[in-house]
């Protein structure tokens, strides 16, 4: 039988619609897979499918591009991914007597602190794979083994492209990978070869929830205020208000006159915006609604909030709002990241281990990963130098002279490593103690 087209298959049928009820497959992000057929191609629902959109109540197809023009959620997302690329991420050992150390030896240590992959560095590659699990709950990496110095080791971490993975448990309860590249045939991966990374809140404990998601509502009515707003200022009318006359009473050409010359000269231009005119004749007049009567700026703040809300990020941070932090940013700093990175970080920590270590190395308990988030919460240099002081102090110092410098990228000294003796009292101020 021949081919024939949409239109020609319509016409064929009728122009009947099939009523086949969606066939539930896997799940994909938490939406079922469903079955089209060629007379839902105007569907909204294949559009969101084949789009990638989430489709909100105010009306308005929410997709990963409209979400990021939002001007608040790019910055949130912006904000927390940069925030954890930037931060070292260090492998330790830890030692019999209690020490601890970075394990530079280890192969491990310089994929995940300088070069991941041949094309990205790692702020790159921890930017890029927070982003993806800020937007689809999920990022996924090709853990690439190897032998080096004499054992298994983990030599690059290559990120898979982006929804072309999904996770599944199998007979034995052991977690696998499902591959579906864009070109090729499909494949199975153990765990051992991906390194999972996913947004700490799970609804079946394998994948990670997804902003998008979770924020479509807010993320469509943010978008449906915006285009309220643009078509109010592209098409509505601008002016302030009209002049209205008593019923049976009109202008004389003098008065016309004056009052016109009044509009354009007393009250025209931006610096006269809001201004009111004396009007004479008994003329009444009445004013137009404008944005900030239709409570538009309001609805706008409210959706910044509610972005706050569904990422953590402190609304002071997305730069909405006026309050003047002055010395207080440091307070702010320390919210940001206990409330809002501290979950993220472990979730990267313990992925790390679960993933690129042995299980000999995690059995051993000695190798562990661990963020500086040190860098973010440094204050002033004069916040730093009373902290440091009183490390140092003769009453309980807790920091050697080395520890300081290296916190300020110095080289350390001979004399830097023992703990700051007391210095003895003068014998005045114990003569003046005795009495």
């Amino acid at each position: 039988m021949a081919a024939i087209s949409p239109d020609e298959y319509r016409r064929a049928s009728g122009y009947r619609h099939s009523v086949a009820a969606p066939v539930r497959g896997d799940r994909l992000g938490g939406n079922g897979v469903k079955s089209f057929t060629a007379m839902d191609i105007d569907s909204p629902v294949l559009r969101e499918f084949l789009g990638g959109g989430r489709s909100s109540a105010a009306g308005v197809t929410v997709t990963e591009k409209l979400a990021l023009s939002n001007s608040a959620f790019f910055r949130a997302m912006k904000l927390i991914s940069t925030s954890v690329g930037m931060l070292p991420l260090h492998l330790h050992r830890r030692g019999a007597d209690g020490t601890t150390a970075k394990a530079k030896d280890h192969p491990l240590y310089r994929v995940l602190h300088k070069r991941p992959n041949s094309y990205q560095t790692a702020l790159e590659f921890k930017t890029h794979m927070q982003l993806c699990a800020l937007l689809d709950g999920n990022a996924y990496a090709r853990v690439v083994w190897g032998v080096k110095q004499g054992r298994p080791a983990v030599l690059a971490l290559l990120p898979f492209q982006r929804r072309t993975i999904t996770p599944s448990l199998n007979a034995s309860n052991e977690v696998e990978f499902r591959y579906r590249p864009s070109s090729g045939a499909a494949q199975t991966f153990i765990a051992r070869d991906v390194f999972h990374f996913r947004h700490p809140i799970s609804l079946d404990g394998l994948k990670g929830i997804s902003l998008l998601d979770v924020a479509v509502e807010t993320l469509g009515l943010a978008s449906a205020a915006e285009r309220a707003l643009a078509k109010m200022l592209a098409k509505g009318v601008m002016a302030g208000g009209a002049v209205e006359m008593p019923v049976g009473e009109e202008l004389s050409p003098e008065q016309y006159d004056r009052l016109k010359e009044s509009l354009n000269e007393d009250n025209g231009g931006a610096d006269n915006a809001g201004t009111w005119f004396l009007l004479e004749g008994g003329a009444k007049a009445n004013p137009f609604t404008t944005a900030k009567d239709s409570q538009t700026d309001e609805m706008r703040k409210r959706q910044v909030e509610d972005i706050a809300r569904f990422t953590d990020a402190p609304r002071p941070l997305l730069m909405m709002d006026e309050t003047s932090w002055g010395t207080g940013i440091r307070e702010l700093g320390l919210f940001f990241v206990t409330y809002c990175l501290l979950g993220w970080f472990v979730a990267w920590e313990q992925a790390v281990e679960r993933s690129c270590l042995t299980e000999a190395e995690q059995d051993a308990d000695e190798l562990y990963v661990k963020f500086n988030e040190g860098a973010l919460l440094r204050g002033s240099l004069k916040d730093q130098a009373e902290f440091f002081s009183k490390a140092l102090g003769n009453n309980g110092a807790w920091m050697v002279p080395n520890e300081v410098r290296a916190n300020f990228e110095l080289d350390p000294r001979d004399d830097g490593m023992d703990l700051p003796k007391p210095v003895a009292k003068m014998a005045s101020d114990e003569a003046l103690s005795a009495s």
